[in-house]
């Protein structure tokens, strides 16, 4: 049975329980009227550790004890201890960096200024007399083809002002050593997002700035950072570009200022040459407003679905790895494991060694799937109802109903943003609660980035009219497991409406089953609020 159907099945069997968690492994349960807050809100106070968290859950009986998830806590909760000094070392590292780069930048500026001054006092780029000697004229070419740079002219420039530099300013400082990162891996429903989450939700106070980022996220937000990029360059390459602007009042020729111009223009291009670094420093925003101190990445289901994901991931891992950066992350597969179709091996192939030498690699070894084990106790507020049952339907209406009443607003029609400049018209919402048909969200070309909008604005999803799924629509299984992933991720609450019972909704047979959706390299998803009626 593949991840895909495990995780969105599983999504949907967990929430028929008690409101409060019990017997399962990163699930928070939330009663329909009073919704969460799932926009990353943080406690004013610092949390407990993973370590201590984990045990007094277990105490109060919301979890299970599990050796396995113990050993990964106490794992965990020798990082955080490990980031609190780490932290101190970075803030200090970071204030040499600054100090260190200001002063690259005026001596090499002065450099330039000292090079353009030789070059203005030469008078090879002078004016001429119309009326000058042919000897003059031909001895003025002779200078020019002097003056020219050896070798390949800016770069050689570029290069041995580079070299002048290190001389006078230093190297850079060095990054203090990190800790090692962890990459926990195992089997689904064993804990590991939870866990990651208790991490970093402990680092708060600990750590300045960090991010914490799902896999689809991920992707969206490294292809808005490269077109974010791309346009930059474009635009930087004009003559009237702010990075240019400084040199407009030098008491220099027309001719001079277009050199330092090309200057200028090709150390911006020998920088940004491998757009990748540039994407990774943008990561972590919180570095432009000059937060200093250590870097935490938390990044949930790392996989590699195609060759994109594999380069892309590969260049900003390793580009925030080098830069002090510390990374926890999950995923299903052991990080040899993750390229089964052998895409780009030789750029996979530097990633995984990457992540060895700088993560230490986990198995949560329990083979327990805790996301199935389904409590008996049962509640008013959270019900169970079979597709079998005729009066499904009504029911469904009415939940939808007294929800909406519940919050006393008015269902109107709502475009919401989504990523790129693009837009999302939702046909019926209120107050925080949304409604959609199956075929709205996943009949049409509409993707992660669709999806990670809607959570992100509504705290309450209606779904109606979903099928038994087969391979004849493929795609729209693809889709549906992706909108699951993210109203998981986003802590949303789901109730749905469907043509099936929830073990045979992955189950139908029309063009075949859905043997290969284990090849989407998805996880099995837990919702926070899921009635199935």
């Amino acid at each position: 049975m593949s991840n895909g159907f495990l995780r969105a099945s599983s999504f949907l069997l967990s929430r028929h329980a008690s409101p409060q968690p019990s017997l399962f492994i990163g699930v928070r349960f939330y009663a329909s009227d009073s919704p969460p807050d799932h926009h990353h809100s943080q406690q004013d106070q610092r949390c407990p550790g993973p370590l201590n968290l984990y045990r007094s859950m277990v105490k109060q009986g919301k979890l299970q004890h599990d050796v396995h998830q113990e050993k990964v806590a106490f794992e965990l909760e020798d990082l955080l201890v490990k980031l609190g000094q780490y932290e101190k070392e970075m803030e200090e590292y970071h204030k040499n960096l600054v100090n260190w780069e200001k002063k690259r930048e005026t001596e090499r500026r002065k450099l330039l200024l000292e090079e353009a001054e030789l070059k203005q006092q030469s008078g090879v780029w002078g004016e001429t007399n119309s009326g000058g000697s042919r000897f003059l004229d031909k001895w003025l070419s002779r200078r020019r083809r002097v003056n020219v740079e050896p070798g390949v002219g800016k770069m050689v420039s570029y290069l041995n002002r580079e070299k002048k530099l290190d001389s006078v300013v230093g190297r850079q400082p060095i990054t203090p050593v990190a800790p090692k990162g962890i990459y926990l891996y195992g089997n689904v429903g064993t804990g590991k997002t939870m866990l990651m989450d208790m991490f970093y939700n402990a680092t708060k106070g600990v750590v300045r700035h960090r991010r914490r980022f799902h896999f689809h996220e991920a992707m969206l937000e490294i292809h808005e950072h490269m077109h974010e990029v791309w346009k930059n360059q474009i635009e930087d390459r004009t003559v009237t570009s702010s990075i240019f602007s400084w040199i407009d009042n030098l008491p220099f020729d027309i001719k001079v200022k277009e050199w330092l111009i090309g200057e200028e223009r090709y150390r911006q291009e020998a920088q940004l040459k491998h757009i990748l670094p540039a994407v990774a420093d943008k990561f972590l925003v919180d570095r432009q407003a000059n937060k200093t101190g250590a870097s935490l990445l938390c990044f949930d289901e790392i996989q590699t679905v195609d060759v994109f994901a594999i380069v892309a991931l590969s260049g900003i891992v390793s580009r925030l790895l080098s830069t002090g950066t510390v990374l926890v992350a999950t995923s299903n597969r052991a990080p040899e494991d993750l390229n089964q179709d052998e895409m780009q091996k030789e750029i996979f192939a530097k990633f995984v060694s990457n992540l060895e030498k700088n993560c230490s690699n986990i198995l949560i070894g329990s083979e327990v799937d805790y996301r199935r084990l389904i409590p008996n106790r049962k509640t008013d507020q959270v019900h169970y109802f079979s597709p079998d049952d005729s009066d499904f339907q009504r029911k469904f209406e009415k939940t939808w109903c007294d929800l909406i009443t519940h919050s006393g607003g008015v269902i109107i029609s709502k475009t919401i943003p989504v990523m790129f400049g693009r837009s999302l018209e939702v046909p019926e919402s209120c107050n925080g609660i949304a409604r959609f048909d199956f075929e709205y969200l996943c009949g049409r070309p509409v993707g992660a980035a669709d999806y990670i909008a809607i959570a992100r604005t509504y705290h309450t999803v209606f779904i109606s009219d979903i099928p038994v799924m087969s391979m004849r629509i493929r795609d729209k299984a693809r889709r549906f497991i992706t909108l699951i992933d993210e109203l998981y991720n986003h802590h949303c609450s789901l109730f749905c409406s469907a043509a099936s019972s929830i073990e045979n909704l992955f189950q139908g047979t029309d063009e075949g089953t859905l043997f290969d959706l284990e090849s989407l390299k998805l996880r099995q998803k837990v919702g926070n609020y899921v009635v199935m009626f």
